[in-house]
This record gives structure tokens, sequence and C-alpha cells, in this order.
């Protein structure tokens, strides 16, 4: 029996070790993408202080950055956080917990990325134009990245699952 919906109907059969392993492989594809996103950001985030700009930032602009830079360490935390809870738990046999710590901390660590991302958007162009359409174009950039991230994948999660619980398909645009 699945141990969640997620292969219900879908002719897997796996036992749960082996599951966790595909899972396990699928996850860490996905964390690789995402840390070199939150890690490369990080790093110019990390410069800003030594530049001879940031002296004359209004302390609106530098709560911005601060609070961008730890969030951005608190997203780059969470996404190698998987690897480390790997490289601690392995020969320990419990991958199916491992997975779902690991699943988790990913989520976080986009979740955070998300915000880390939208606060480095607002400090950029705060800094390049005063113009009144930044929290706007920040904010639509901002429902972008929830609609990629999230909603789109939970729309699609919500209506193939619940097609498979009927025991039909939909069809893939």
């Amino acid at each position: 029996m699945p141990a969640d919906d997620t292969d219900v109907g879908r002719g897997r059969h796996e036992t749960e070790e082996e599951r966790a392993d595909r899972k396990w492989g699928e996850l860490i594809q996905e964390v690789r993408v995402a840390q070199t996103g939150v890690q490369i950001l990080f790093g110019f985030l990390l410069t800003v202080v030594f530049t001879p700009r940031y002296e004359h930032l209004r302390q609106t602009d530098r709560t911005i950055y601060v609070v961008t830079v730890v969030l951005g360490a608190a997203a780059t935390g969470a996404l190698i956080g998987p690897v480390s809870l790997h490289r601690l738990l392995v020969g320990r046999r419990v991958k199916p917990q491992a997975v779902a710590w690991a699943a988790r901390l990913t989520f976080t660590g986009l979740v955070l990325l998300l915000i880390t991302m939208t606060a480095a958007l607002l400090l950029i162009l705060r800094l390049a134009t005063h113009h009144g359409a930044v929290p706007w174009l920040v904010g639509g950039v901002f429902a972008w990245y929830v609609l990629c991230w999230f909603v789109l994948p939970l729309w699609t999660r919500h209506r193939h699952t619940s097609a498979a619980a009927r025991g039909g398909t939909t069809p893939v645009p």
C-alpha cells in the first residue's frame, strides 16, 4: 500500500525503501536547482555592503537590505539542510523519515527564497528608480512567483489527483 496519495493509481509497485530512494533522488535534483539560485543571490547580496554606494543608502533601504540578507541566509540554510540531513542519517535505516524532513526543509527554503527574491527586487527597484510603480511591480513579480511555484503545481496536483481518484484521467495540454 502506498505511503501517500502521490502514487495512487500510478502503477508503481515499490517497497517503502524503493519509494524513499526514488523520492530522495527526485528531491536532491530539485534542491540542486534551488540551491544554485539562492547561493548566487546570497553571494551578490553579501557584496553590497562593501560598495561605496551602501554608505549613502537611506535607513529604509538599509533595513530592506539587512532583512533580505537574513532571509537569504535562512533560505540557504533550509536548502542546504537536506544534504546535511542525508549525510548525518545515511545508513541509519530512516530514509523515509529523512525524505519527509528533507521535503519540508526544501519547501521552507522555497518560501524563504520567494521572500528573499521579492525583497531583493524591492531594494533594487527602489534604488534604480523612485517611481511610485515600484510596489506594484514588486507585487506583480511576487504574484508571478506564487503562481509558478505554488498555485500551478497545487492546481495540477488537485486536478490530476481528483481525476485519478475518480478512476479517470485528465488530458495533458
